[in-house]
């Protein structure tokens, strides 16, 4: 049997005590007049009881509703096709616009120190003037209204008033090229488009309207172009149908109604990466999305009216929707739009100590380049607010678990969490009365019942396998756009085994509920038929202060697989037989034989999505010969020249 992983932190009896999980767990027990004593019996309950757990959570989290459902869900058995909540009618924005008083809503900070406050009675009054425009620009339900806009409160604002009238958002960064963009919107036909003059980025600004009048050029069903003078005053003269922001905005809205909308009604189109073809465009649905998401902050996080809520996002990632639900909750959203290192790796801890963040999230990459730095954050800043760091985007290093509690904050939780944009929510992530164990996620979300699966199809436990989810849950999508017999979404997750939501992720489950995640499992290496994680030579690589980055994939060889290490050196230095001979002893040491790469061979890039991605799966398809379908999808797509035609992989 496996030791049990080193526990970091401990939250203390009375955090325990005065979190709304124990709530959460006191009110099943006495609805259901149950004896729950812990997190792992609540979890347990939560996924073998669904329909209890998820009328438990509608009634705690105080869903506002015009109608009552009828049921919870018709068909468990159904996955996908159960139908959640059948009957009740509610609003998305009227749930996330149920605090109208002068609390702190919004708090926004760019990268070159602009700043702007709303209240949630502002915020109201915005999202009222804006759907009062909308609607007078014929917006109704099932529109789409699509932005194009850097993190700012006006894209929030705009998003909002968007779906208080039925219609759907969504939205693309505007670092995202021409390609890129028409890739996602042309599929869905927008009727509106929100869009930023521009945005800032590490020190310079960069001008959106170029990209912009090349995008409108190829969506014909634009009626209305709406900019937001971010950087500039820009002038209207290039675009048809073109308005500034606050001329669009009704003055004096007539009195605001949200319209009543089925629990699956449409809120947001969402996409893939898109690296092997056009993104998929995955529609999630208002109530699915909003139970899910007041359940993993205000359990899963124990967010409260209190909290000043933040996650370094742009508005192209899912985490940012995420982010934006706090608003239900009645706490402070900070937005931040730049680059998280500019002028310097202090920039975001000082704007948490100027806020008071209680809750901070990033990426995995971040808090690793934040150590790479050399940032100690808790040394030079006053933390004191801070409750709790977030970390998603890929797995967080062992490394960076020590880096956070030993730089940071000692006395917090630090809450890896994993999920995705194909549910808009997380499979596995933090939890407030369960300590945090080095290299692990605490524990599988409520109601989501996560196994292992081997090859065979059979449930495993303190051994990898494919993340799989066997029962359904209310934010799966409703349906893919443009897909009108559902054949692309049964063969996105449920290809592999029926009826189970195949993810894609590589991981283990222990005994005690933690999680591990070990990469994509379309990424998976498999030398001599043994499967092993990338994730897990990431973690050894990227220990060595000479690495700036790596990439593993597997290359067919011989009638076998053999594992091929790409790595990107610090500073422009070469790389010699010594670091290489270093890192292979060290995978060797840490991992195992199997995972020591054959070949090591430094690579001037390594290609991210625009998501913050790596792309081994397409890496790996030039390395065959293959090509990778879609450059747009990626962050730096010329980094991909490098790998064709390598010399060194046509030799043992």
């Amino acid at each position: 049997m496996k030791h049990p992983a080193q526990i970091l932190y401990t939250p203390s009896p009375e955090k325990i005590t005065r979190s709304q999980m124990t709530a959460f767990c006191e009110f099943v027990n006495q609805r259901y007049q149950l004896d729950l004593p812990d997190y792992a019996a609540l979890y347990e309950w939560s996924v073998t009881q669904i329909p209890q757990f998820w009328a438990a959570v509608w009634d705690f989290m105080e869903m506002r509703h015009s109608t009552e459902p009828e049921e919870v869900v018709d068909d468990l058995s159904k996955m996908p096709g159960a139908q959640w909540f059948s009957g009740a009618r509610l609003n998305f924005a009227e749930n996330l616009l149920r605090y109208r008083d002068d609390r702190i809503a919004i708090r926004f900070q760019g990268e070159d120190q602009i700043t702007t406050t709303l209240t949630y009675a502002e915020l109201y009054e915005k999202v009222a003037q804006t759907a009062a425009a909308l609607k007078a620009a014929g917006v109704g339900p099932h529109d789409r209204v699509v932005g194009f806009m850097p993190n700012l409160p006006e894209t929030v604002i705009a998003m909002l008033a968007t779906v208080s009238l039925g219609a759907i958002w969504s939205s693309s960064s505007p670092d995202f090229g021409i390609k890129g963009v028409l890739d996602r919107f042309s599929q869905i036909e927008p009727k509106i488009i929100f869009a930023a003059d521009g945005y800032f980025y590490g020190g310079k600004r960069f001008d959106a309207l170029e990209k912009l009048a090349g995008i409108l050029d190829k969506l014909p069903t634009v009626e209305t172009v709406v900019i937001v003078p971010y950087t500039s005053q820009p002038p209207l003269d290039n675009f048809h149908n073109a308005v500034l922001w606050n001329d669009f905005l009704v003055n004096d809205p007539p009195e605001f109604d949200f319209v009543q909308l089925p629990f699956n009604h449409p809120l947001y189109i969402m996409y893939s990466s898109g690296t092997t073809g056009l993104p998929k465009s995955i529609v999630h649905s208002a109530g699915g999305t909003l139970i899910q998401h007041l359940k993993e902050l205000r359990l899963h996080t124990d967010l409260t009216r209190e909290d000043t809520i933040f996650y370094f996002t742009t508005c192209g990632w899912m985490m940012w929707n995420w982010l934006v639900s706090s608003l239900a909750v009645g706490a402070t959203v900070v937005l931040y739009d730049g680059n998280p290192f500019y002028p310097d790796a202090s920039a975001l801890w000082k704007m948490a100590e100027e806020m008071g963040i209680t809750v901070f999230g990033t990426s995995a990459k971040y808090l690793s380049a934040l150590e790479a730095a050399g940032a100690k954050p808790g040394r030079d800043f006053n933390l004191n607010s801070l409750r709790a760091i977030l970390s998603t985007g890929s797995p967080l290093l062992e490394e960076s678990f020590d880096y956070v509690y030993g730089e940071i904050k000692p006395d917090m939780l630090l809450g890896s969490i994993s999920g995705g944009t194909d549910l808009i929510s997380c499979f596995a992530l933090a939890n407030p009365v369960l300590p945090v164990r080095r290299d692990e996620l605490q524990c599988r979300g409520l109601g989501m019942k996560v196994e292992a699966f081997d090859e065979t199809g059979a449930a495993v436990l303190n051994t990898k396998g494919e993340l799989v989810c066997t029962a359904p849950f209310p934010s799966m999508p409703v349906y893919f756009w443009n897909d009108p017999d559902g054949e692309k979404y049964r063969n996105a997750y449920f290809d592999q085994f029926p009826n189970v939501w195949r993810h894609g992720d590589f991981i283990e489950i222990n005994e005690h509920g933690g999680v591990k995640i070990f990469g994509r499992s379309d990424a998976t290496l498999n030398p001599g038929g043994v499967r092993i994680g990338t994730a897990e030579i990431y973690r050894v690589v990227e220990s060595f202060p000479e690495i700036a980055d790596a990439l593993v994939v597997g290359q067919n060889w011989n009638g076998d697989e053999r594992v091929v290490l790409f790595v990107k050196m610090a500073g422009g230095q070469p790389l010699d037989s010594g670091l290489a001979s270093a890192m292979r002893m060290k995978i060797r040491q840490n991992c195992s034989p199997r995972h020591v790469p054959a070949k090591v061979l430094a690579a001037p890039d390594i290609p991210y999505t625009i998501n913050g991605k790596k792309v081994e799966v397409a890496v790996k398809q030039l390395l065959h010969g293959g090509e990778v379908k879609n450059r747009d999808a990626l962050k730096n797509p010329e980094s991909l020249d490098f790998f064709r035609n390598i010399p060194e992989l046509n030799c043992d």
